[in-house]
């Protein structure tokens, strides 16, 4: 589980790929790394990855890599980073943790493509496609994932949907540095899912009318 409050960003050291599978290596500075165990998990660009190797570098740093199965690979965009390219990294909440975002689990749904990027010196505004598949769970002033950031939906559209980012979001994450036709990974947020979800069973079973009339009268 993640709290979508992203803790730095790393640069990918190497890239190890085979067919349908790829190696990610990261150099994570000793504080990052204080606590890290063989088989934790760390999110990566929202993705949730499991420790496979750990070992320390002459200078209290770390080398650690994670593995990533086809099914990762074809629907988040750690297919498209490059040795070089910095990732989002957040490291495993813990019980008594601050949540300061909202309940992540590292499980993204897909990718949505950036369309436009708006900003000042303040203030940044990004706009991504609002695909048809996902567009009941995007809704306006909703939570969502996104590279593993916890954010806030500010618009939707039939199209699209927007968000904005503090300077600080923009500073610590790879916002800063993102542009359009950029693809992002995005995990839709649980509660969401499960009540837009569960109203759509109820439609289609004809129970929502019962329902309604049972509180109505209640």
């Amino acid at each position: 589980m993640f709290s979508g409050i992203v803790q730095t960003t790393l640069q990918i050291q190497d890239i190890v790929k085979k067919e349908d599978f790829a190696t990610f290596i990261y150099r994570f500075p000793k504080e990052m790394a204080e606590g890290l165990k063989l088989g934790a998990s760390v999110a990566q660009n929202g993705v949730c990855l499991t420790v496979r190797t750990l070992e320390k570098n002459a200078d209290g740093s770390y080398q650690v890599s994670f593995d990533a199965i086809v099914q990762t690979l074809k629907l988040s965009n750690l297919s498209d980073v490059k040795v070089g390219d910095a990732v989002n990294i957040e490291r495993a909440a813990r019980f008594g943790d601050e949540i300061g975002g909202h309940v992540v689990s590292g499980h993204v749904y897909g990718c949505v493509e950036v369309l436009a990027v708006n900003q000042d010196p303040l203030n940044m505004e990004i706009v991504f496609q609002r695909p048809v598949e996902i567009k009941p769970y995007l809704l306006d002033k909703g939570f969502v994932a996104l590279n593993g950031c916890s954010l806030t939906i500010a618009e939707v559209s039939e199209d699209t949907f927007s968000v904005w980012l503090i300077p600080e979001t923009r500073d610590v994450t790879v916002f800063g540095n993102i542009k359009v036709g950029d693809r992002v990974n995005l995990e839709i947020d649980p509660s969401t899912q499960a009540t837009v979800d569960t109203i759509k069973a109820l439609m289609a079973s004809g129970q929502l009318a019962d329902l309604i009339a049972t509180v109505n009268n209640a």
